[in-house]
């Protein structure tokens, strides 16, 4: 099954008093940076989408390559992004070059279908990718995970790989595998991928939750636990 489209839940977001910023993992398109500023400690980047953007207000959140960023200038087809030490740090768009392309995703609205599943735009860390294999109708690309996230990665769970809900096909010692249709190649910027590209990697965030409290827990089960019980 499709790692991308696949999953489709035909789920709505809920009505929610909070204002939280979540996105669907449905990458929308490519957009193209086309001018970065970089001064100490703080970079502007300038990208320009497919369609115009002048819909899109000053202060909304946007997901580049995954990453939630304010919208700090709409020009037209342009949006002007800053980027802090933190996120650069933190994520792939570092990296990036004028002329690159990077997915992207406005901010979900109340009642808009969840496509995919509900993510921050909180980057966890980078994956590498190791190994690239293209089959007639699909593509299998192998990722290596730092260790601390390897934890929160199940064979047909969910994972935000450069904003893009997948699933993932298989889990191996030191990463995971997703298995993408040509639909998802694409929308996407995964077909320009190379082997030692880096990708923003968000965990699910439902897994995460269920991994770590377990964590926390099961010790202080274990030492309620009487000999013989």
């Amino acid at each position: 099954m499709d790692a991308y489209y696949g999953h489709l839940h035909k789920k709505h977001l809920p009505q929610r008093k909070d204002q939280s910023t979540v996105f669907t993992g449905i990458v929308q398109g490519k957009a193209t940076l086309r001018k970065a500023v970089r001064r100490e400690g703080l970079y502007t980047y300038d990208f320009e989408f497919p369609t115009d953007q002048s819909s899109t207000e000053t202060g909304a959140s946007v997901a580049i390559n995954g990453t939630c960023l304010t919208a700090v200038r709409i020009d037209g087809a342009y949006i002007a992004f800053d980027l802090m030490t933190e996120t650069l740090r933190l994520t792939n768009l570092g990296d990036l070059k004028e002329g690159d392309e990077v997915n992207f995703e406005h901010a979900a609205r109340i009642g808009d279908e969840i496509g995919g599943h509900l993510m921050s735009g909180h980057i966890h860390d980078v994956a590498v990718l190791t190994h690239i294999e293209r089959t007639e109708n699909n593509v299998a690309l192998d990722f290596q995970l730092p260790l601390e996230l390897r934890k929160y990665v199940f064979d047909k769970g969910f994972i935000g790989v450069n904003g893009a809900s997948l699933t993932v096909g298989s889990v191996s010692k030191d990463g995971f595998r997703v298995n993408l249709i040509p639909e998802t190649l694409r929308v996407t910027t995964f077909s320009a991928l190379q082997p030692g590209d880096k990708v923003n990697i968000e965990v699910d965030p439902q897994t995460q939750t269920l991994v770590d409290s377990l964590e926390r827990m099961l010790p202080r089960y274990l030492e309620n636990l009487t000999p013989g019980a």
